[in-house]
């Protein structure tokens, strides 16, 4: 059912209509740790969408933050200047975007610099928004690191639970990396203050979005991939963090997914402690668990290779690495939750939000 509804969605329409838009993109550090080779391709993919009648617009806070021969030739520079103690730099950099918008623009897209999008990522973004109930049409990110080690591939997979949450009817979050909304409802909502009075801007803008008592529709065609890699010490730290800013910003999907692990987890240890002991029951209860979370673990990569069907070939090779590691990223999360509820640092990084997402880079 899940998977019909994500092919559908797969389509292009080509009587859906294209309002002018204008996408956003904040080099907030990001710019300066992003290969510029990958930064040009993914600022290329934005520079060619199968749209008519939208500009791109590179926000950053200082000409030195963009690199040198990484902007394609559709592109405006917007400088957001002197950083504001009160706000992160994103944030700064994407205000400074919506001013300098078109003012016949009616839909704002916002991409994240570190991920590669698909030619018909903004039209995937726009479609929903032709629902009056729909506030933001949000996509998400999934890794298919290029080329594959260890600890890259657990990170695809510890993160594939994520973009599991996003589907039909409204969703729980809206990502800033991969989101687009009315240019009108934008400021009706007030989703710049919301912005000013926190340092967290998917939050902010979920909560806006909600307030307003309208949805956040997933698209699938807004996935983006990213190929960069990742070592031990890094994956930790940034999936620390995430789960860090995710207990400030959205408390009630961070303590239901550490309940969850909690029960999962302890389950899975008394089963295979039981198993040891000679319990039958516990044999079968175990093979039962895992059976089903590697079961999850395919769909969720089935779902992925349809939205990035570019990838396919990346998918055909590794794609089963989402089966057989889900056990151990299960435990991953758990440790990872349990560190996040003792992290002092979320007000820190609410004022560099995402910085982690720089290194998570490109494809």
């Amino acid at each position: 059912k899940r998977a019909r509804w994500v092919a559908e969605r797969l389509v292009p329409d080509p009587d859906d209509p294209t309002p002018p838009a204008t996408v956003m993109v904040a080099l907030d550090g990001v710019g300066l740790a992003v290969p510029a080779e990958h930064l040009r391709e993914n600022l290329a993919a934005l520079a060619s969408q199968d749209y008519p009648n939208y500009e791109l617009l590179v926000t950053a806070r200082t000409a030195s933050d963009i690199p040198p021969d990484s902007l394609p030739a559709r592109v405006t520079v917007v400088l957001g200047g002197t950083q504001d103690q009160k706000m992160s730099a994103k944030i700064q950099n994407l205000l400074a975007g919506v001013r300098a918008s078109r003012k016949r623009s009616e839909i704002l897209a916002f991409a994240d610099a570190a991920g590669h999008v698909s030619r018909n990522w903004l039209r995937a973004l726009v479609g929903p928004l032709t629902d009056p109930e729909v506030g933001a049409s949000t996509g998400y990110r999934f890794y298919v690191p290029e080329p594959p080690d260890f600890w890259s591939l657990a990170r695809s997979v510890w993160s594939a639970p994520i973009a599991g949450l996003l589907g039909p009817g409204d969703n729980p979050f809206a990502w800033s990396g991969s989101v687009a909304i009315r240019k009108e409802r934008f400021f009706e909502i007030r989703v710049p203050d919301a912005w000013r009075g926190g340092g967290c801007e998917d939050g902010a803008l979920t909560q806006a979005i909600h307030k307003a008592r309208l949805k956040i529709a997933f698209a699938p065609g807004a996935l983006l991939a990213y190929t960069g890699r990742t070592g031990a010490r890094q994956f930790f730290s940034e999936a620390q963090r995430q789960m860090a800013m995710a207990r400030a910003c959205f408390p009630r999907l961070w303590w239901s997914a550490l309940v969850a692990h909690v029960f999962y987890c302890a389950g899975m240890a008394a089963a295979i402690t039981a198993s040891v002991r000679g319990s039958r029951a516990a044999e079968w209860a175990l093979v039962v668990q895992l059976g089903l979370g590697m079961l999850k673990g395919v769909n969720r990569a089935a779902l992925a290779k349809a939205e990035l069907p570019d990838r396919e070939a990346w998918f055909k090779r590794h794609a089963w690495v989402h089966s057989l590691w889900v056990p151990l990223a299960t435990w991953v999360w758990l440790c990872v939750l349990l560190s996040s509820a003792f992290s002092r640092t979320v007000e820190r990084d609410a004022r560099k939000q995402d910085a982690p997402r720089a290194s998570q880079a490109h494809a």
